[in-house]
């Protein structure tokens, strides 16, 4: 049977229950279990698609197509696995779906509730994915104990428990803060959340504080007292160095043995040696190499959180240590020379949507170009490439967009044919894997050893094929395409230290035990012009 864990979160939203299920289903791996993640998201969005990243931060997208929570990346990211949309179940989703339902007849007769129906669509939906042959299915039920929203999911897991045999263990995550003024560490918080979590029916097996350092042993005893949950299940969670330490401390106080025995499996010895292996090249490297990113929304850094992870990955093999610079594109707008200023070893141009800051962008990619710094654009910072070089090289001087200029007369980027007519903005885009044939022979060649590969996507507007044939007589590389259609899917300048642009999101399949080819090489380039070697890739001299 399929054992069902349940993540709850106490106190306050961003206490670290991702970051928590990611690392308890790692843990569950290492022991030899097949380990999949649902993330239950209590919003009436139908998914992540049309939220400013300002208010939920990444947008991640699924191999299928599906415009998630950015928690489905790091369940991805730690298990090395590619999950579905249906790993993210929204409201939104769970209401859509009972309303159509009421509509088409399939409850006639009945007064349609919250219990049993809305709690029955959510069961319904975590028993579907838990029927592919999953050992255990962890469920992080979003938002905090307490709210309204998330009601009838802590209902719905509350039944699962009687229904599966006692086949479901619930494990509560909760700060425990220390007070400034007399340093101590207070529990009261998670005393309360613990409490509203018992009002929905629901008692913790297990208990994660969250905590700035490591708590003392009368904490714990406290806790224990007041929650009803013995000492030996209540762990911690404190700040480290890396996020990928996190499933290695949790397990170190004897979190997975408990599992195990609460679930009653059977498992293996823990392998943990590639894991230990890389978080300790991570926090031990020494050599430094700089990286700057370039978007509009660098004032939440979890907007583009599966970009600096992934950076961190292709360090980590590297044994480097990056240091990442944020350049806000739209205060380079207003001061160009802040690009002098940033002294950096190389650059990633962010993808994004709209005018705002886009200017900005182009002047970084100009400067990149021009001084020959190493430089990835990703799905915007590809199409921004384009216009820079339609501008600065083929002499364009008006080129653009349409996204931005409708009425540009060079629109070297336009959007492509089958968005024309759509108008609901809802899991409209290009989205998820397309397959891709590279050019024989190009820098992107070398990068990935294949002449066929499959990358995700988001993004409405493309380069514009009326100007393919001016592009590459200027100099600019068409290193890979679709498969299906005739759409450029990555650029390269063969005369530059190291110039990639993609159409595709790379930084979606980057894993700490299997990091992105792209930021490899993109990391390498940067330590050799940082070294002042010739490019590994184009023999051009830095400088």
């Amino acid at each position: 049977m399929t054992a069902f864990i349940f993540i709850t979160g106490g106190v306050m939203s961003s206490v670290g229950k991702g970051i928590a299920t990611a690392s308890i289903a790692k843990i569950l791996q290492a022991r030899g279990l097949s380990v999949t993640a649902i993330k239950v998201d209590p919003y009436l969005n139908v998914d992540a698609g049309t939220m400013n990243p300002y208010q939920h931060g990444e947008v991640y997208v699924t191999a299928d197509g599906g415009e998630t929570d950015l928690d489905l990346g790091h369940y991805e990211r730690f298990l090395d696995v590619e999950l579905s949309k249906s790993h993210n179940i929204t409201s939104g989703q769970v209401y859509l779906s009972v309303i159509d339902g009421e509509r088409r007849g399939v409850y006639l007769g009945q007064t349609v509730q919250l219990i049993p129906h809305v709690t029955n669509e959510v069961k319904a939906r975590i028993r579907n994915i838990a029927k592919e042959g999953w050992d255990a299915v962890v469920i992080e039920i979003g938002g905090t104990v307490g709210d309204y929203e998330s009601l009838p999911f802590l209902e719905a897991a509350r039944q699962m428990r009687l229904e599966e045999n006692g086949n479901v263990v619930f494990i509560h995550v909760a700060p425990v803060p220390i007070l400034d003024v007399t340093d101590e560490f207070k529990t009261k918080p998670l005393q309360h959340s613990v409490m509203e979590l018992r009002r929905v029916g629901i008692q913790p097996d297990i208990i994660i504080i969250r905590s700035t350092k490591p708590i003392t042993s009368d904490v714990k005893a406290k806790v224990s007292l007041f929650t009803n949950v013995p000492q030996d299940l209540i762990f911690n969670s404190f700040n480290v160095d890396t996020i990928y330490r996190v499933p290695l401390i949790l397990d170190e106080q004897g979190l997975g043995n408990m599992l195990a025995k609460l679930l009653k499996v059977k498992v293996s010895e823990p392998k943990w040696d590639e894991w230990v292996n890389l978080v300790n090249a991570m926090i031990n490297a020494t050599e430094e190499v700089s990286v700057t990113l370039c978007g509009k929304y660098v004032k939440l850094r979890d907007a583009y959180i599966s970009i600096v992870e992934a950076i961190k990955h292709a360090a980590a093999w590297l044994r480097v240590r990056p240091r990442i610079i944020w350049c806000d594109s739209e205060e380079v707008e207003r001061d160009p020379d802040l690009l002098a200023k940033m002294n950096t070893d190389s650059y990633i141009i962010l993808p994004g949507f709209g005018a705002r800051g886009v200017e900005g962008k182009i002047m970084a990619i100009k400067y990149a170009r021009e001084n020959n710094i190493p430089i990835l654009g990703i799905c915007y910072g590809m199409q921004l490439s384009v216009v820079e070089y339609a501008r600065d090289v083929l002499g364009l001087k008006d080129a653009h967009t349409t996204e931005v200029n409708p009425n540009t007369p060079h629109p070297v980027i336009d959007i492509t044919p089958e968005e024309k007519n759509v108008n609901k903005l809802g899991g409209t885009m290009i989205l998820g894997d397309r397959e891709i044939s590279i050019a024989e022979g190009s820098i992107l060649h070398e990068v990935y050893g294949s002449l066929r590969i499959r990358e995700r996507h988001r993004h409405r507007y493309e380069v514009n094929p009326a100007y393919f044939k001016q592009l590459q007589e200027a100099g600019l590389v068409f290193s890979a395409m679709r498969v299906d259609v005739p759409r450029v899917e990555a650029i390269e300048l063969h005369n530059h230290y190291f110039f990639i642009a993609t159409q595709f999101h790379p930084e979606f399949r980057s894993r700490l035990t299997r990091p992105h080819p792209l930021f490899i090489t993109l990391l390498k380039a940067a330590l050799s012009w940082r070294r002042g070697e010739p490019s590994p890739y184009t023999g051009v001299t830095p400088h």
